[in-house]
Parts: structure tokens; C-alpha cells; sequence
């Protein structure tokens, strides 16, 4: 039987690894084992945020809308609670796009759910 060497196979895994590590400091980009370690972690973390962006997004959007609406004499509980009421669908981040862009736009709005 022939002699199986896997030389290649390891240096191209290396060297694919090693490029995901790029921009990393310290060992964690040139050394394989800290470099694997530090993907690895890398994925988990993007992974995680990926989730928790849409969080943060929403929770800007709200903010948003409440300081705009607290201009208006209005909050923002009591607002979305009279757009349901009203069957008016305009998700929250339209709504904080147009209060921070189209603020007398945002007013007539705001006049009509009322």
C-alpha cells in the first residue's frame, strides 16, 4: 500500500483558517490553535448579534417616537394603543423615520389618529 501524506489538506485548513483570523491582534491572527479559538468565538458572537440588532433597532425606533410624541402632549403607549384602535399599520420604524425627517408631516399624522 502507498504512504498517504496530508500535508496539503492541513496547510490549505491552516491557511484558510488563518484568513479568517485576519485583523485579529496579538497570536490570535498567526497562531493556529489561539487563531481557531478566536474564530470559533468570533462566530459566536456574530451569531448572537445578528439577534440582538433587531433588539436595539426596535428599541431606538421607540425611543424616537416617544421624545416626538411627548412634543405633541401625547405617550408613546397611549399613541399605539390608539393606532390599533384606528387600524392604522404603520410599524414603529416608518413612524420614527417620519417624526425625525417629516416633522409637520408627523404632526398631521398624529392630529388624525387623535
Amino acid at each position: 500500500m502507498t504512504r498517504i501524506k496530508r500535508g496539503v489538506q492541513t496547510k490549505k485548513r491552516h491557511k484558510n483558517l488563518l484568513k479568517m483570523a485576519k485583523g485579529f491582534r496579538w497570536g490570535r491572527k498567526n497562531l493556529f490553535r489561539k487563531a481557531k479559538e478566536a474564530v470559533i468565538k468570533a462566530g459566536k458572537y456574530a451569531h448572537r448579534d445578528r439577534r440582538a440588532k433587531k433588539r436595539s433597532f426596535r428599541a431606538l425606533w421607540i425611543i424616537r417616537l416617544n421624545n416626538a410624541l411627548r412634543l405633541h402632549g401625547l405617550k408613546y403607549s397611549t399613541f399605539i394603543n390608539l393606532e390599533k384602535q384606528k387600524g392604522i399599520a404603520l410599524d414603529r420604524k416608518v413612524l420614527s423615520e417620519m417624526a425625525v425627517e417629516n416633522p409637520a408631516v408627523f404632526a398631521k399624522f398624529i392630529e388624525k389618529v387623535k
